[in-house]
């Protein structure tokens, strides 16, 4: 499959010529950047997380809308205002906007956050795509290769030259997905809530995810968690605690980052084979908090299932901000010449 192309380009001149208007947009946070022909970046702002699943796709979009404001304000153009208000601006400020959204995991979603952020007259064309795609084109130097995300929840897509993709719905385990922070929180404690109770095997983990909050056991950990007490967000705090308990030598605890590594090279051999990659050198890029915490345990299973199954592959942990990845797909598509992107990327450096 390809990623969707966008609508006709509009006719107005933008008021930054072949310049690309780049937004990395998350669960959490939202970084927004112009970008000019020559990859200066002109202007830029953060703003809040882009949940369109929660708000509606008009509210995630006006939000959005007032972070591109400040982006334009900063670049000295204040443009956008009219945007941000829910109309088409006057002048559109890039020649392409290339954003990399959250929630937009099936190519459904892009095509409907597309037409809605393109409606807003930012650029005379739009590409919407999963913020995937952002960490991939940050961690590569061309646009091709692969890329697994591991954060809260576990992601892959791919990518040739040529515009052909690969990826997987992500929507957990209703598409097969296992893993990622909250995964690995959740099957640490069910783990540990069994080991207690007699249940299950012994693991150092029925100690050390209670003492984490200052719990002495894991029934008071299992209240806490259900009254609230210890609000839910806060399980994600556990996924270090699973990597000490690992590093301990707790088979329990290294079952589950064997797992992990099982599912990550699984999603990445998969990918790599529908891209025709599997016999060529190509990049595997690793992003997200559980990636970024390159746990030695989890990082040398990961290695050791690659060097097997992809031994062609090029591993290595992305550090690089996902909204250069957006910048850089949208250079790629107006096919902006070398120095640009390396003066892109050399900001972000």
């Amino acid at each position: 499959m390809t990623l969707p192309g966008g609508p006709p380009p509009r006719s107005p001149r933008p008021l930054v010529p072949g310049g690309v208007l780049a937004v990395d947009a998350g669960n959490s946070k939202t970084d927004v950047a112009l970008v000019a022909a020559d990859g200066t970046v002109l202007g830029a702002a953060r703003g809040g997380g882009f949940q369109p699943p929660v708000v509606g796709v008009e509210a995630a979009v006006s939000a959005l809308a007032r972070i591109v404001e400040r982006a334009a304000a900063d670049a000295g153009l204040p443009a956008a205002r009219a945007a941000a208000a829910g109309e088409p601006a006057a002048a559109p400020l890039a020649e392409h906007t290339s954003a990399c959204l959250a929630n937009a995991d099936l190519p459904v979603e892009e095509e409907r956050l597309q037409a809605a952020v393109h409606a807003r007259g930012w650029a005379n064309s739009t590409r919407v795509a999963n913020d995937t795609f952002a960490i991939l084109r940050a961690g590569v130097d061309a646009p091709r290769g692969v890329a697994v995300v591991c954060g809260a929840g576990i992601n892959c897509v791919g990518m040739l030259p040529d515009g052909r993709t690969a990826r997987f719905p992500a929507l957990g385990r209703l598409s097969g997905d296992w893993g990622g922070g909250a995964g690995l929180a959740e099957e640490a404690l069910w783990y540990a809530a069994r080991a207690e109770d007699g249940r299950g095997a012994p693991t150092a983990l029925a100690a050390a995810l209670p003492a984490h909050f200052g719990l002495t056991s894991m029934y008071a950990l299992i209240e806490a968690l259900h009254l609230g007490t210890v609000p839910g967000h806060r399980r994600y705090e556990l996924t270090p605690v699973l990597f000490a308990t690992a590093a301990a030598g707790d088979p329990v605890a290294r079952s589950l980052l064997d797992r992990q590594a099982e599912e990550i090279a699984a999603m990445a051999v998969v990918a790599l084979g529908r891209l025709g990659l599997l016999e060529e050198e190509a990049d595997v890029v690793l992003g997200g908090g559980v990636m970024a915490a390159r746990d030695p345990y989890l990082m040398a299973r990961l290695t050791e299932r690659l060097a097997t199954r992809a031994p062609m592959a090029r591993t290595h942990v992305v550090t690089a901000p996902p909204v250069l990845g957006a910048g850089l797909l949208g250079l790629d598509r107006l096919a902006a010449p070398p120095g640009a992107l390396e003066r892109l990327r050399a900001h972000y450096a």
